[in-house]
């Protein structure tokens, strides 16, 4: 249980991997760099795509599905795209497998099997979602195309962590198709807001908006907008992106459109995406040295009942209790899970709901019974309280938005203690190895410059907010005028 997790303090990494383990989300597969997403883990992510699923159709999507494969050529049509993600793809070959004549115990790829063309394990799904394209539009009146998939993708990743990065994940991806540019420009600003409030208003994580430099941004992306959280351990995480393409897919494709006055131009694009990496977010903003600690919007158990008993008359009369409150805070809306089972003591499961982030924990006893009352406890703040059982449903459920709200309000004031204003160099080196978090920091304006902090620090920039400052200045590193400071940090 929780005793046994390391502590964050001790060695951050090592508490992320335990407690993503023990908690039971996820797991190690027997494929490199793969994971099990574990039954507890999935509920959480289902809530997740629940909820930015209705918000994507509310703004006019609909879901689709392409396939996983893609044909070399197509993949290789946008250079840049191809470029940016050559050395990630996994490549299919061969069709098939047969026995090894010298082993019969082996199968080996037949080599008679060979793909007349190779086909890539999509990494994304720009290439071929726009060779479809193609085929659907013709003309203005084919236009906005609005689409997402829910999906895997593959990035043969070579240093993987269970959630952040893994050769396999789960994913969104929309991909839409747009008459004029300003249409698609609003189309990528939208989805970015609404990863943003999604972080926000159901993951209480808050979150930067802000476009990323060109050395950052996607790779055939004219421009990259993202949202940006902060980690406990100091570290930035990219939490969500959208970007405008241009039209440098349509132009790859050949995708054109018939204007109304007659015209023959290019369709304009924009993809956007969200993935299991959220998940990660998710931990590293509220947990603690306990285990997890989950926003009520988005814990599969939003209330478990524990009985205290000894003996079955006991459990008797406690249940029935128990399932009355349960039933009544059902009808709340609330996600009530009843523990009675005997294999485990009260201790037990006390520290199993405190290590997977239960919000609400009620323990009903004997002496509960005889004095009408239950214990709350509150797994954000480890505190407890004795209610009466009459105004325990009432409470628990006004605790669900008092909980989401104090988890918000506590990221963000970590947020706001761990952002810096740097005016130099050595103050900028200084503050990142003693305080991390986020620099805010002046700078140039250069790929040139930008890769020379990376390089010296290991920090990059995360992003140009929207809402910064516009101010003259002097950048950090080199010295040179600039307009206004953007976000450095060390990063997953």
């Amino acid at each position: 249980m929780a005793k046994s997790l390391t502590s964050r303090k001790e060695d951050y990494s090592k508490w992320y991997n335990e407690l993503v383990v023990k908690a039971g989300l996820a797991e190690n597969s027997a494929v490199r760099g793969s994971m099990v997403i574990k039954p507890y883990g999935f509920a959480i992510w289902e809530k997740m795509q629940a909820q930015l699923d209705k918000m994507f159709k509310e703004t006019g999507h609909q879901n689709a599905y392409f396939p996983l494969f893609v044909p070399k050529s197509l993949f290789e049509a946008e250079e840049k795209n191809a470029e940016g993600f050559a050395k990630e793809v996994a490549v299919v070959t061969h069709y098939r497998l047969k026995t090894d004549p010298e082993d019969k115990s082996k199968l080996i790829v037949d080599p008679e099997a060979k793909l007349e063309e190779e086909l890539v394990v999509r990494p994304t799904s720009e290439a071929i979602i726009w060779n479809t394209y193609k085929g659907w539009i013709q003309s203005y009146r084919d236009l906005p195309i609005l689409v997402n998939q829910w999906a895997n993708v593959v990035r043969w990743e070579m240093r993987t962590r269970l959630f952040l990065r893994t050769a396999e994940f789960l994913w969104q991806e929309g991909h839409t198709a747009h008459a004029t540019k300003e249409e698609a420009l609003a189309e990528a600003h939208q989805m970015n807001r609404i990863y943003a409030q999604f972080a926000r208003e159901f993951m209480a994580m808050p979150v930067v908006e802000g476009s990323k430099t060109e050395s950052e941004r996607f790779a055939g992306a004219e421009e990259t907008l993202c949202i940006e959280a902060l980690m406990q351990d100091g570290k930035a995480l990219q939490a969500g992106t959208s970007h405008f393409l241009g039209q440098n897919f349509a132009k790859a494709f050949d995708v054109k459109f018939a204007t109304q006055d007659g015209g023959l131009e290019y369709v304009w694009a924009t993809s956007w995406g969200v993935s299991t990496r959220l998940m990660g977010a998710l931990i590293m903003t509220h947990s603690d040295d306990k285990g997890l600690v989950l926003p009520p919007k988005l814990a599969p158990i939003q209330v478990v009942i524990v009985p205290i008993y000894k003996g079955q008359e006991q459990l008797a009369q406690i249940s029935e209790v128990a399932n009355k409150l349960a039933a009544e805070l059902r009808q709340k809306g609330l996600s009530v899970k009843y523990d009675d089972r005997d294999t485990q003591k009260p201790g037990w499961k006390f520290a199993q709901y405190e290590l997977q982030g239960v919000p609400v924990r009620i323990a009903i006893g004997p002496k509960d019974l005889e004095k009408g009352t239950v214990e709350l406890a509150r797994r954000d703040t480890l505190t407890k309280e004795f209610v009466q059982q009459d105004e325990v449903v009432e409470k628990a459920n006004a605790l669900m938005e008092e909980i989401q709200d104090n988890l918000f309000k506590r990221s963000q004031q970590f947020r706001e203690e761990h952002t810096t204003e740097v005016n130099s160099f050595e103050e900028f080196k200084e503050v990142l190895e003693e305080k991390g978090g986020f620099l805010s920091a002046h700078w140039d304006g250069t790929a040139e410059t930008e890769a020379k902090i990376q390089e010296e620090t290991k920090a990059t920039i995360r992003c140009i907010p929207f809402d910064r400052k516009e101010e003259e200045g002097v950048c950090v590193y080199s010295g040179k005028k600039s307009t206004g400071r953007v976000l450095f940090a060390k990063a997953y």
